[in-house]
């Protein structure tokens, strides 16, 4: 009997491998990892597509209930099912320590993730520094760390993949408090919201008479839907990633290094203000 992790890829029914199906037809148990990521299509599309019934694995089932998961691996087959590719997440390689533990053999069916889509904009993926998670500020809460990482990959020349803060099942911290299994409704940050974050900061690091390495005019790519039909792929500066309009989630954004004059070619196809076809425009300045 096996534990099988299975990328579902970009998140359309269809992304899945011809392997990965034939996995899935085949176990007994599929369980739907339902919270590093999202699908763009609903659990009844996959369940029709695939021919299986899932069952709906969110952060606390898999964290709580890991164990109770496994041991059913110990018995016949069971399927994780991931989008993106399984190890887009550090909570999957504790599933893979927890089976071997257990002595549960498992196997990897991979997948294509955002890590390697973002290709599609024409940077070169082996120049891209550490990705970023850009979270969602409160009032209270407004915390800068990315910002640091992004200026070491700029000053090293390499792109940044940012990827942004994705909120489900959270709960208010009234209903917290009472134990209220009451879920606030789903937020997906947007470009728009990543790039007004990263200009506080930049204004942020100005007052404090710092002059940072990236601005408002620093080259940047925002991306969403990545993979579906709609897909949508604009470049410009940071100030102009802040008003973009890119429509629905899910949404990434690329804070560029230095760039081969191949990679400035392939960005100017995405170029917001090609429309207005004016020779002064960021990209052409570059």
């Amino acid at each position: 009997n096996m534990l099988y992790l299975v990328g579902l890829g970009l998140g359309d029914a269809k992304d899945i491998t011809v392997k990965g199906l034939e996995v899935v037809r085949q176990c007994r148990r599929v369980y739907l990892e339902a919270y590093t990521s999202i699908l763009t299509v609903g659990k009844e599309v996959l369940e029709e597509f695939y021919g299986k019934e899932l069952i709906l694995a969110d952060r606390e089932t898999v964290e709580q209930e890991a164990d109770s998961i496994l041991k059913e691996a110990g018995v016949c087959d069971v399927a994780f099912l991931v989008v993106g590719d399984p190890f887009g997440a550090t909570t999957h390689s504790d599933l893979v320590l927890r089976a071997v533990k257990l002595g549960i053999p498992y196997r990897v069916v991979h997948n294509a993730s955002i890590m390697n889509a973002v290709g599609c904009c024409g940077l070169q993926l082996y120049n891209f520094g550490e990705t970023v998670s850009i979270v969602f500020w409160t009032d209270t809460w407004q915390p800068e760390s990315f910002f640091d990482k992004i200026k070491k990959n700029k000053q090293n020349g390499m792109h940044t993949l940012c990827l942004l803060d994705i909120k489900v099942k959270e709960q208010s911290l009234e209903n917290l408090m009472k134990g209220r299994k009451i879920y606030e409704p789903p937020r997906y940050m947007s470009v728009n919201q990543a790039a007004e974050q990263l200009l506080t900061i930049i204004k942020n690091r100005r007052l404090q008479g710092e002059e940072p390495e990236i601005t408002e005019n620093t080259i940047c790519v925002g991306l969403a839907r990545v993979g579906a039909p709609d897909q949508k792929i604009a470049s410009g500066t940071l100030h102009q990633m802040s008003t973009v309009e890119l429509g629905g989630p899910l949404h990434s954004m690329i804070v560029t290094g230095s760039m081969h004059p191949l990679e400035l070619e392939m960005l100017k196809l995405f170029s917001v203000d090609s429309c207005s076809n004016s020779e002064n425009n960021a990209l052409k300045r570059t």
